[in-house]
């Protein structure tokens, strides 16, 4: 028997303020759930641009709690249009202390908890060791109306760990809201096609290694003439197969359709939770083997 649930994928530009940002945006999740989205995802930090190209005092205003402004104004569209979101903020915990973090709503508009991004990089141009605080509330799921998914962001994409981890847990669909793109200045095109595709192909073994749907929304457009991102989100089912993909340098609302039960089918002919030697993984916990 099938357990069909349509995922429903947001990829917008930033517009240029938090206000219009918001109410774009709440209007394609209005859009997208009118398609028939039942599980909607945004992309990273959905309202402000990647402030993360520099190191700025004055980014940290843009920070919001949870519950908060968004949280008040995506329950009331979750509610509404029956749909469950998953919503990337930057978090204001307390004063000084900040996350990347998702809130995660159910379809009765109740906020079921979030997850904060857990990795944290620090590279030119994606200084977010500035910004964010490490996340402190572990890997999560949510056992929502639709699915029971698992939410990380973005460079936690690139660790088959977290991956694993959340699946093991019992994540249907891994979602991973994202910004990623290129420097404006980085012309060479088989460079930008090879950072494409690495990171394209990581969240694709997530779903072979862990027999589940993987869906990534990333943001598209130019910002400040530095970043220039690369759209292209995607849903990949358990063993790999594309079920469907965004342009790189569009906005684009998709409504995608994943039967769930495909999970079980691959994991019983390809069983490599089964074969798993939990005894000889001591190792992992170590930063490197000397």
């Amino acid at each position: 028997m099938n357990r069909n649930v349509k995922i429903g994928i947001v990829q917008l530009a930033y517009t240029g303020d938090i206000q219009s940002m918001v109410e774009k945006t709440a209007q394609k999740v209005r859009e997208v759930a009118d398609q028939g989205a039942q599980i909607i995802c945004l992309q990273e930090m959905y309202r402000t641009d990647y402030f993360c190209d520099v190191e700025s005092y004055d980014n940290f205003l843009t920070g919001e709690s949870i519950p908060g402004p968004s949280t008040e104004v995506f329950s009331i569209i979750a509610k509404e249009k029956q749909v469950v979101l998953i919503l990337p903020l930057f978090e204001k915990r307390t004063h000084g202390l900040y996350h990347n973090t998702i809130a995660v709503i159910d379809a009765d508009g109740t906020l079921l908890g979030s997850y904060r991004k857990m990795h944290i990089p620090d590279d030119p141009a994606f200084y977010e060791k500035f910004y964010f605080t490490p996340g402190d509330l572990g890997f999560k799921v949510f056992k929502t109306k639709y699915a029971t998914i698992g939410t990380l962001i973005c460079w936690d994409q690139w660790y088959p760990e977290a991956a694993r981890i959340t699946a093991l847990m019992g994540a249907e669909i891994l979602f991973y809201p994202t910004a990623i793109g290129w420097a404006t200045d980085e012309k060479d095109l088989s460079v930008r096609k090879s950072q494409q595709e690495a990171w394209e192909t990581i969240q694709r073994g997530h779903s072979i290694a862990n027999g589940v749907f993987v869906c990534a929304v990333n943001r598209v457009g130019i910002e400040k003439n530095q970043l220039e991102f690369w759209g292209n989100s995607f849903v990949y089912g358990p063993f790999g197969r594309l079920k469907a993909k965004t342009s790189s340098d569009q906005e684009e609302i998709k409504v995608v359709e994943c039967d769930l039960t495909e999970i079980d089918y691959y994991r019983t002919h390809w069983p490599f939770l089964r074969d798993r030697r939990i005894d000889a993984y001591g190792d992992i916990l170590k930063r490197y083997i000397d």
